[in-house]
């Protein structure tokens, strides 16, 4: 009998050792290869990352709370989610945001969600559309962040409960959702549409506010654009698809007009979040909000996500 216990335990050790050891392996921060690839040399384009950094609305998140400069990036704001509350870092050029941060490091960031200290990233942070972006897109993007005026402040660390606080664990969850592909426009594509596709998918990252998710905080693909409960937790956002419970029956230039001015085609002026991301798409190339509003059109049309 004695002898049964003592094997029984040997195995038991030996599974939570293997286990452990699996864990490990699974969840190594390396094993994505978003953001791996080598960064393009040449002179980064500063025009091209300042459109990228109003495409991304990057000064929604960042912005340092309670102040009117959208340049500011100290960041601090409190997302509170049905996971915790994540509190947004600092993003600008101060020793307490990514100073020092080199440009393959930022694009490790942006692609992979891996910190430079080799952490996991939280999905708060939309790297999984991000992923979308191309390196030399990231390079630029980098630079123009580093002209921007440094702030001091350092936000508070999330406040997530268990298991979510277990930040290793998410490279289980990016073997399940991030594959590391950057956009490519499907051969013979219409090249607005191409634009348009690119802007949404990556940098604008609309998907990851107007679609519902998963348990496991996913983005729904069947419902993919559909609308869904407001990650914050608070109201319903909106179904961007061209069906009839969406945008069916906005014409292109309504949508630019809405990405432009705030209007919709009843006049009335949108606010809350999306506001904040009018003030970001307002500042882009006419050109750009055309693209962003045609991709919309081209859709599949699905029917609102139902409001529960």
């Amino acid at each position: 009998m004695v002898d049964a216990l003592q094997k029984a335990a040997v195995v038991i050790v030996a599974i939570a050792i293997v286990a452990v050891f699996g864990f490990f392996m699974l969840t190594e921060p390396d094993l994505q290869a978003a953001g791996l690839e080598r960064v393009p040399g040449g002179e980064a384009d500063l025009a091209n990352g300042e459109a990228l950094f109003w495409a991304g609305g990057c000064a929604s998140c960042h912005a340092t709370p309670d102040q009117d400069d959208p340049l500011r990036l100290g960041g601090g704001l409190a997302l509170e989610t049905d996971f915790g509350t994540f509190h947004v870092p600092n993003l600008s050029p101060s020793r307490d945001g990514i100073f020092g941060w080199t440009t393959a490091q930022f694009v490790r960031a942006m692609r992979g969600g891996v910190s430079p200290e080799g952490e996991h990233y939280y999905p708060s942070f939309p790297y999984t559309s991000y992923q979308r972006m191309s390196a030399g897109d990231l390079r630029d993007l980098h630079a123009y962040l580093m002209t921007l005026e440094p702030v001091d402040g350092v936000a508070p660390a999330h406040d997530l409960a268990f298991p979510y606080n277990i930040r290793r664990g998410l490279g289980l969850w990016k073997l399940a959702f991030l594959d590391g592909e950057p956009f490519a426009a499907p051969e013979g594509m219409d090249p607005v549409l191409a634009r348009g596709a690119y802007l949404v998918e990556g940098p604008a990252h609309c998907a990851e506010c107007h679609s519902p998710r998963s348990l496991l905080g996913a983005i729904r693909e069947e419902a993919r654009f559909a609308g869904g409960p407001n990650p914050e937790g608070r109201g319903f956002i909106p179904n961007i698809t061209p069906h009839e419970s969406g945008i069916g029956s906005w014409s292109q230039g309504e949508i630019v007009e809405l990405l432009t001015s705030g209007f919709t085609p009843e006049f009335d002026v949108i606010g809350g979040s999306m506001g904040h991301v009018v003030d970001a798409t307002s500042q882009l190339a006419a050109s750009d909000r055309e693209a962003i509003a045609a991709y919309l059109l081209a859709l599949p049309p699905k029917p609102e996500t139902p409001r529960e």
